[in-house]
């Protein structure tokens, strides 16, 4: 695990599964416009909530690239789930500020809902093509600048597939921040 903390917010990055997750308020979930089971993430997420996860969502559908909506967690180990549609790399214009603006809308609905805790995945960076490094540099560009003014949250969790991508997202977290690999 690498952990920086930016204003008073911890950001770790660890290898893992986003379902299980038990110690955080919130995940979030790399989601489909119709927030649907689907496949990835989502189908990971929503297979590990149940049945009642895809039946909240469904008036909350659909949702556009950089869009951010919360439900309750179901039979996860979480208070929230809060749903992000990234953008698909090639195809969303501007990729950049569409993924950005997921990562500033999670964080609303994080501070908004009192969450202490969110483990993100990699979002877009799965079936949506986006290349992992510049995913990471989107995420943590935008969680430091929005991090001087978060009040409830104290830790976001980035919780990666491989170690190859937990390493990936540890060295652009600290070139961002100008620190050392922990």
């Amino acid at each position: 695990m690498s952990e920086r903390k930016v204003h008073d917010v911890i950001i770790e990055c660890v290898q893992g599964d986003i379902a299980d997750q038990p110690d955080m308020d919130g995940i979030i979930n790399a989601a489909n416009a119709e927030l649907r089971t689907g496949g990835g993430v989502a189908g990971a997420i929503h297979r590990a909530a149940g049945p009642g996860l895809e039946e909240e969502c469904r008036p909350l559908a659909p949702i556009r690239p950089g869009q951010a909506v919360i439900t309750g967690a179901h039979n996860l180990p979480n208070r929230f789930v809060i749903h992000c549609l990234g953008p698909v790399y090639g195809k969303d214009h501007p990729s950049d500020s569409l993924l950005a603006s997921c990562y500033r809308e999670a964080l609303g609905l994080a501070e908004t809902h009192g969450l202490d805790s969110v483990a993100s995945p990699a979002i877009s960076t799965g079936v949506f093509g986006y290349p992992m490094e510049e995913a990471a540099q989107v995420a943590f560009r935008t969680i430091t600048e929005e991090a001087p003014g978060l009040s409830a949250v104290r830790r976001i969790r980035f919780v990666l597939f491989s170690e190859k991508d937990r390493r990936l997202h540890a060295r652009v977290l600290n070139e961002l921040t100008g620190q050392d690999e922990a």
